[in-house]
Parts: C-alpha cells; sequence; structure tokens
C-alpha cells in the first residue's frame, strides 16, 4: 500500500502584522515608482545632470528591490512524504516554489522530538549544519538526524502526528511517541 501524505505549514501567529507590512510595502513600492517616474520624464527631457540620474536610479532601485522580496513576507513551508522519501520545499507569497531537501528514510540515523535528551546530544555535536524549516516556534517540533556525502545535518520541522508515525513506520531510527 502507497503511503502519502502533503502537509503545509503556515504562519499561525502575525497574520495582521503580515497584512499591515504588505500594505505597506506596496504603498512604498507604488510611492517609489512615482518619484521614479518624475526622474525619467526629466531625463527623457535631454536633462542629463547628476541631480536627475542619481534619484532615478534610487528610488528606481528601490521601487524594483520591493517588488521582488514583497512575496518573502508570506512563506510556507511544505512538507510531502511519498512512500518512504520526504520532500521539503519553501513556498513564497503562494506563487514561487523553492524545492529545499529530498530525504529518504533510510538516511534517517535518529530522530525525535526536540524536547528529549537525544536533540541536545545531536545539537552540540562539532560539525553538525542545522537546517530549520518551520515557523510557528518551539511547540512540537521534531527533528531527523543524517549524513549526506560526509556532512552531518540535523533538520528541525514540525509535522503533524499522521506524518511522524507514517516516517517511523520507513524508519526504526525515528522515534513516534
Amino acid at each position: 500500500m502507497d503511503h502519502f501524505r502533503e502537509e503545509i505549514v503556515a504562519r499561525k501567529s502575525g497574520k495582521g502584522l503580515t497584512l499591515l507590512f504588505r500594505i505597506v510595502t506596496w504603498f512604498f513600492i507604488v510611492i517609489f515608482a512615482l518619484i521614479a517616474m518624475l526622474y525619467l520624464s526629466q531625463v527623457m527631457a535631454m536633462r542629463f545632470d547628476l541631480t536627475t540620474i542619481l534619484p532615478l536610479l534610487v528610488f528606481g532601485g528601490l521601487a524594483w528591490f520591493l517588488y521582488v522580496y514583497k512575496d518573502n513576507l508570506r512563506t510556507e513551508y511544505e512538507y510531502a512524504f511519498t512512500n518512504g522519501e520526504i520532500d521539503f520545499a519553501k513556498v513564497l507569497g503562494n506563487k514561487r516554489r523553492k524545492a529545499l531537501l529530498a530525504l529518504r528514510m533510510r538516511e534517517v540515523e535518529a530522530g525525535g522530538y526536540i524536547d528529549s535528551p537525544n536533540f541536545d546530544k545531536y545539537l552540540v555535536m562539532e560539525g553538525v549544519k542545522r537546517l530549520d524549516f518551520y515557523l510557528n516556534g518551539k511547540e512540537r517540533l521534531y527533528f531527523l538526524y543524517f549524513t549526506r556525502e560526509g556532512k552531518r545535518q540535523l533538520l528541525v520541522f514540525e509535522p503533524s502526528e499522521t506524518l511522524v508515525k507514517m516516517m517511523g513506520e520507513y524508519s526504526k531510527a525515528v522515534e513516534t511517541a
């Protein structure tokens, strides 16, 4: 029987603050673009001096920068588990999806909740790279410890109980309770 589960982890608190940041960001995008267009009209009228070109570049660059990075305000993580393999992705603004990691459960050497003593053991090991794929603080986080290409990695994320049980079916190193 095939095992498949997909989970989307979105920020639970601060949605109002995120909305406020998005509104303020769009406001500044419009203002900076309008100011840049004013200076662009002067450049098109053949006024090529530093007092017109520099503000055009600064305000145009600010408007472009805010427009490109506005999607980073709304971040989600996606966990997709299929028959012993779990894929992690970061979703920005419900538009762009960036694949972060694909992990086979047979690669996992240890796993459990971060309040277990095993987590502290792996956290203090020298040369361990920590990967944080969670958004909602420290409530019921889970870790997976694995070695890939000679590099030790400690992955921290926030799966559901169902996903933890499914991972436990494919790896004996994973604690399910």
